[in-house]
């Protein structure tokens, strides 16, 4: 045995279980922590310039490359509270991120000492196990167990809080014997997957919704073999997007309100059985559940058990890990090979509609429609690309326009949707995969949310290109107040006393209001503004060269009309509202699959 300082010990068991990079902020109550981290230098570190940063840098570290798991780190009081947001978004994707948090001395606790919260409690709601180690004993066991909880059943986040006293009090650990604990996943059994494929298979018209259980059970390969092995076509969540690459002939598009194609609700409403795994039907993809459910039957694979008839009752209901059914569905798919269905008149079906039922986005006006914008992403960032967004009509534009090929090639907050989120998530998934090209969306507000992330971006050399959408507004939500008949404090534009001519590029225009461009080289990065469309491609190649060459973020500000309406529904699936002309075929609409 050797005798070390609890936080030596707990930063041994960090570098066992496999972390490698942390984010987070110093302070008086966490500072032992870090001369464990200093003194042991197996973990990288980057310096957030705010807690809740640092935990959506967790998320888009652990939501990028499988077997990642992003390591928060902050002091006491308001550092927890900061972490707060990230810990629900994380719980609420089903993502494990380990937040460190200081605490005032044992003894001070219940005292209302200086920046003492009881964070415990106050995260207990959002995690897997938020706990106070009030022995410092007691320090190996509790990051076992978070460990063990994170990767067990259905991942989420944990929270350990560390009081300085304990952090300082020498134990008795080894870690040569040190051991992670078993990680517990449900499994189908032969017979459940008999079952599902009996029912899956009476149907006429089946369909495979793959939902974000099967990217974070890195299950992609297994169900793209499945649906080719039985000839299904396959919808996937917005947190499953890249289970199945766009392109495949068997991807039918996605279903839902507002991330969703209308070739995938036409797709879905011809259905006659519905096979989810790994998904928990969310709001935003059913819509209505009596327009989503009738005429069809529905089977559940999830890995949470809570989650089979928490929307709405399946036929059939299995908790299994997402890897563990496919693999079983797979085993009783390939024993009845000869005897399955023939699906190929279906399947082609729907790639009519993929083909047809398209929206358009070939624009030329100036101002610039947003729909153009995605046009020319697809041009030109190919099919390794990684996105990052999380909220706004810049993100539901994105999911109904972009392609993406991979799964974790789409990193989005899928439930909580906090503004700000984007810039850290994209430094996170930089951090965790280096190799594969990022490129953020955000509309000018939750860029402005956590802006000052981009500096952290430009000291430790995390380069990625950030699309920013400037309408100057709030869009989606100026688009949910026209149910008001109202357009309330949803403006962002102002005259900028600052404002002036740009030598190199255009100006920001006139009512505007924030410079996007030039706040970002304030913080160190590079940036680039567009308001003509035909010079996007440009812009967009350019600023791939200016972020790797100077290993920086670059900023593509693209200065859009103030208004433009973008396709979904306020109810159900089958009355999604259209804006626009209807594109009718894929000269029409260049971002259609095929045509980049």
């Amino acid at each position: 045995m050797t005798r070390m300082r609890a936080v030596d010990a707990a930063v041994r068991i960090l570098e066992i279980e496999g972390v490698t990079q942390a984010f987070g902020v110093p302070g008086a109550a966490i500072n032992p922590f870090y001369s464990a981290l200093r003194a042991h230098g197996g973990i990288a570190h980057v310096l957030a310039r705010h807690v809740e940063g640092a935990s959506h840098m967790a998320e888009g570290y652990t939501r990028s490359a499988p077997g990642n798991i992003g390591v928060c780190i902050g002091t006491s009081g308001p550092a927890g509270t900061d972490m707060i947001t990230g810990l629900y978004s994380a719980a609420a994707d089903s993502i494990p991120i380990l937040a460190i948090t200081g605490q005032a001395p044992v003894a001070r606790l219940h005292k209302e000492d200086f920046q003492a919260v009881d964070i415990a409690s106050i995260a207990a709601p959002l995690t897997k196990m938020a706990m106070t180690v009030l022995e410092a004993a007691q320090v190996p066991g509790a990051f076992a167990q978070a460990f063990h909880l994170m990767r067990s059943g259905r991942p989420g986040p944990v929270l350990i809080d560390l009081p300085i006293d304990v952090q300082q009090t020498e134990i008795e650990f080894d870690p040569d014997t040190y051991t992670p604990l078993p990680v517990h996943r449900p499994a189908a059994t032969p017979a459940q997957a008999s079952k599902i494929l009996d029912l899956l298979t009476e149907g006429e018209r089946p369909l495979i919704v793959a939902g974000g259980g099967i990217i974070n059970a890195d299950a992609s390969a297994e169900l793209v073999e499945l649906a080719e092995l039985l000839g299904v076509p396959v919808v996937p969540t917005l947190m499953g997007w890249g289970t199945i690459p766009d392109d495949h002939p068997l991807a039918a598009g996605m279903v839902g309100l507002q991330t969703s194609h209308r070739y995938g609700n036409a797709t879905f409403l011809e259905s006659d059985v519905v096979l989810g795994i790994g998904n928990r039907w969310a709001n935003r993809h059913t819509g209505g559940l009596d327009t989503y459910r009738h005429g069809r039957r529905f089977v559940h694979v999830d890995i949470e058990p809570t989650q089979i008839g928490r929307v709405f009752p399946p036929d059939y209901g299995v908790v299994s890990d997402a890897g563990a059914a496919l693999r079983a569905l797979l085993d009783e798919a390939r024993r009845r090979a000869g005897s399955l269905p023939d699906y190929s008149a279906w399947a082609e079906q729907c790639r009519e509609r993929k083909a047809t039922l398209l929206r358009r986005t070939h624009f030329t006006e100036i101002p610039i429609k947003p729909q153009r914008v995605y046009e020319e992403m697809n041009r030109v960032f190919g099919p390794d690309t990684r996105y990052v967004s999380t909220i706004g009509l810049s993100q539901i534009a994105a999911a109904q326009f972009l392609h993406v090929y991979r799964p974790r090639h789409w990193i989005n907050c899928g439930q909580a949707g906090p503004l700000g989120w984007t810039i850290p998530a994209a430094l996170g998934a930089v951090a965790a995969d280096p190799e594969t090209p990022v490129v953020a969306l955000s509309g000018d507000y939750d860029f402005q949310f956590m802006i000052e992330e981009l500096a952290a971006g430009a000291q430790f050399g995390l380069p990625y290109v950030h699309v920013v959408v400037n309408n100057s507004y709030l869009g989606l939500i100026r688009q949910a107040q026209r149910a008001l008949d109202m357009d309330y404090c949803v403006q962002l534009g102002f005259d900028n006393i600052n404002a002036t001519e740009e030598e190199d590029g255009p100006a920001l225009p006139k009512g505007y209001g924030v410079d996007h461009i030039r706040v970002a080289e304030g913080l160190g990065c590079v940036g680039l503004r567009v308001t003509d469309p035909e010079l996007l491609e440009p812009a967009l190649r350019e600023a791939w060269r200016l972020a790797r060459e100077h290993k920086v973020p670059a900023i593509v500000e693209v200065v859009l009309e103030r208004v433009t309406n973008i396709a979904m529904g306020a109810a159900n699936i089958d009355a999604i509202t259209e804006f626009e002309d209807l594109a009718t075929s894929p000269e029409d609409a260049p971002t259609a699959i095929g045509a980049r």
